[in-house]
């Protein structure tokens, strides 16, 4: 019960479906309720009355249902950075498609190459397939690509992160496949490792979009297979050599998707292997704190209120400390509100000094 409580506490990860089909079967429910009570408990003419008043207020719901803006402020937060993007690109393509002229390289369809030159930019790839050749064209790629890295950033590892948070317990179900698993219990491993779920998830999802680029590049672009992967390679580590790039109409629509799509997933590859480390040696770092045997001058430094007597809560925030979740100057800062909000000096809170 305790992990069905959980799961429901979290409404802000419900896809916004799931919330209205909830709303409206709750609604149902009720008038379902209401017309077995006027059946069993009014006449003939009053419950007919009833009756049409509730068809009536099914359709309304139906119709009516509740607004989106209510449901889900964590969806509406990834709605607004997604349209942001879409008009910081859109703004981009307009612009560099006015003044394609100015740009010279391998062209193939006028306003795909403009899209296609605003993610390469953004993204710092530079093939050089597309390269500004006017003093306007650079001034404007330049604008554009640092605030390019700031929306990647942003937006798109944001986008990303959300991705492969709602990819775990598929992740974990694999892991799992064969076993008799509740969902309770995959929410409970998923949470209690959720920093190795991610980068599992995340190294899942980057061979995915490599092996994707690769055959992709064999089959419409005509590379060699190693041709490819080092295309690949040099495009998702963003070094964009340029002696290997898309150069057909459909291999640049297709990478406008695929290089936002796998830049962004390798770096969350390394920021959750990075996460994984850090994480690794904190633990390790708890283990050998609470395991380690106490000396005199550890219940010294332990009592807080120099009174010979090591509390429980003095006892904790000396291992916290010693674990590196809080340091000397949080203490001290807690402590000063603490000796001021303690009137009579009692060294305890009451009612009456609040």
């Amino acid at each position: 019960m305790g992990d069905h409580h959980e799961i429901q506490q979290k409404p802000e990860q419900e896809p916004l479906l799931r919330i209205h089909t909830s709303y409206l079967n709750e609604k149902m429910n009720d008038l379902q309720r209401r017309r077995r009570l006027n059946r069993h408990g009014k006449g003939s003419s009053s419950g007919n009355n009833n009756i049409n008043n509730e068809e009536e207020e099914e359709n309304t719901i139906h119709q009516n249902p509740p607004p989106l803006s209510n449901l889900d402020p964590e969806q509406f937060k990834s709605m607004k950075l997604v349209l942001c993007l879409t008009a910081y690109l859109g703004f981009g393509t307009l612009i560099f498609f006015l003044i394609r002229h100015q740009i010279k390289g391998i062209e193939t369809n006028g306003f795909l190459d403009a899209l296609y030159f605003c993610v390469v930019t953004m993204t710092t790839v530079g093939y050089g397939d597309l390269v500004p050749n006017s003093k306007l064209a650079k001034l404007f790629a330049c604008v554009y690509v640092f605030t390019g890295m700031a929306l990647v950033g942003i937006i798109m590892s944001k986008a990303a992160d959300y991705f492969l948070e709602k990819q775990e317990i598929l992740f974990a179900r694999a892991i799992h496949v064969g076993e008799n698993v509740s969902l309770s219990e995959l929410l409970e491993e998923v949470e209690a490792h959720k920093v190795k779920y991610k980068f599992f998830t995340a190294s899942a999802v980057l061979v995915v979009l490599m092996i994707v680029g690769t055959v992709f590049l064999c089959l419409v672009e005509n590379l060699e297979i190693v041709d490819a992967f080092y295309c690949v390679c040099s495009t998702v580590t963003t070094l964009g050599y340029g002696d290997k790039s898309f150069s057909t109409s459909i291999g640049r629509g297709f990478a406008v998707f695929w290089i936002l799509s796998s830049t962004v997933c390798l770096a969350q590859f390394f920021y959750y292997l990075a996460e994984l480390y850090t994480e690794g040696r904190q633990k390790s770092l708890v283990r050998t704190v609470l395991s380690r045997k106490l000396v005199r001058s550890d219940l010294e430094a332990a009592d807080l209120d120099h009174d010979n007597v090591v509390s429980a809560g003095e006892f904790i925030v000396y291992k916290l400390k010693e674990m590196g979740r809080i340091s000397q100057q949080d203490i001290s800062i807690v402590m000063e509100a603490f000796r001021k909000l303690d009137f009579d000096k009692s060294g305890t809170l009451t009612e009456a000094d609040l």
